[in-house]
């Protein structure tokens, strides 16, 4: 089975509090929003702390167009990217010996946050030493689910190429994205919860020989899952000055009705139930949304912990977040044979679902 040897995660240099956030995005939207000492409320109430931003909150006092966000992006998620690859290749935790980007063979990058052609991973290959062989995955538009699908995708390559060594590298630059002339329900809400973050995960074939310094998880399956005709429940509508982003208050509901039997069906596919499960690794989405988690997969409280923590240290990220949570389990003692699942979901909309497995 492919197995995860290393992740990394890496957070953008403003690390500002939610009670400023919240004082800013009032002021930005004074007299422009019916009932908006109400609606702020959201900041309070969604147990997230503190978050960290690619630029300063000031930057959002001032008017940037669709090109300035984007070319933003395009200097920063490469700049961010290069940051994390670095990281995980050479991590002194997980590793006993570091890889060199010569060793890599797939890339996959994963975002939703900006447009580049070439895409993101080009440019970091101009600035590590990756083969000029090195193939290259691009995936754009999966917002949430990314993370998870990324793993699932090097699962795939890995089971095709044994001996292949993979990395899978997210960065979402949600802050660029904000609109400060967007006065709907779903900007608000998207102010109070999204933030900036980047990870990078290597996933190694069968035939990879790893010696690591603790115990690591395989990946023993993966499942997708497609909602029909869902286009409006999440995403983001383009317009002349940037990204809107699509945020249905019906989320909670669609994740509470329909997420559980795609994980009873994938667990019993893998003749698991659900009680066996010792590591939840749940994409945060926000606090309703690990709430329908719990009631949806039975879960106690005591499962989204992990989850509950990166979200009140650090947002939702977006794509890298499911990663973040994972990075926190795999720092932790496990014991062999404990059993993982990493979920995430996202526009499509659609659900990913990994299945871990800790030792050999």
């Amino acid at each position: 089975m492919p197995k995860i040897a290393s992740i990394s995660t890496y957070n953008p240099p403003f690390a500002l509090e939610q009670q400023n956030i919240e004082r800013l995005t009032k002021e930005l939207f004074q007299d422009k929003i019916d009932q908006l000492d109400r609606l702020l409320k959201v900041f309070e109430n969604g147990d997230i702390e503190t978050r960290y931003f690619c630029v300063p909150m000031e930057w959002h006092k001032t008017t940037h167009d669709f090109e300035e966000r984007n070319n933003l992006y395009i200097e920063l998620a490469t700049k961010y990217s290069v940051e994390v690859i670095k990281s995980c290749l050479e991590s002194p935790i997980f590793l006993e010996k570091s890889f060199s980007p010569e060793e890599i063979d797939a890339i996959i990058f994963i975002s939703s946050t900006g447009i580049s052609t070439p895409s993101i991973d080009a440019r970091v290959m101009n600035q590590l030493p990756f083969s000029d062989r090195l193939k290259r995955i691009p995936i754009w538009g999966l917002g949430c689910a990314g993370g998870a699908a990324g793993i699932s995708r090097a699962f795939d390559y890995c089971k095709a190429h044994p001996t292949a060594k993979v990395l899978v590298v997210c960065v979402e630059l949600c802050s660029l994205t904000f609109q400060p002339n967007d006065f709907s329900k779903s900007n608000l809400i998207g102010a109070s919860l999204f933030a900036d973050g980047s990870a990078c995960v290597l996933v190694c074939g069968d035939e990879v020989p790893l010696i690591n310094k603790k115990s690591i998880p395989s990946i023993i399956n993966t499942a997708s899952k497609w909602m029909p005709n869902s286009e409006n429940v999440m995403g983001w509508n383009v317009k002349s000055d940037g990204l809107h982003v699509v945020f249905s208050k019906s989320i909670p509901s669609v994740i509470s009705t329909w997420l559980g039997p795609f994980i009873d069906e994938f667990l019993s596919e893998e003749q698991l139930m659900k009680n066996q499960i010792t590591n939840f690794i749940a994409h945060p989405g926000g606090k309703k949304v690990l709430e329908a988690y719990e009631q949806t997969l039975q879960l106690e409280p005591n499962k989204t912990a992990i989850s509950r923590e990166v979200l009140k240290k650090h947002g939702n990220m977006s794509s890298p977040t499911v990663l973040y949570v994972l990075e926190q389990f795999m720092l932790q003692e496990n014991s062999k044979q404990d059993i993982g699942l990493l979920v995430a979901l996202g526009p499509g909309f659609c659900g990913e679902a990994v299945l871990l497995k800790w030792g050999d």
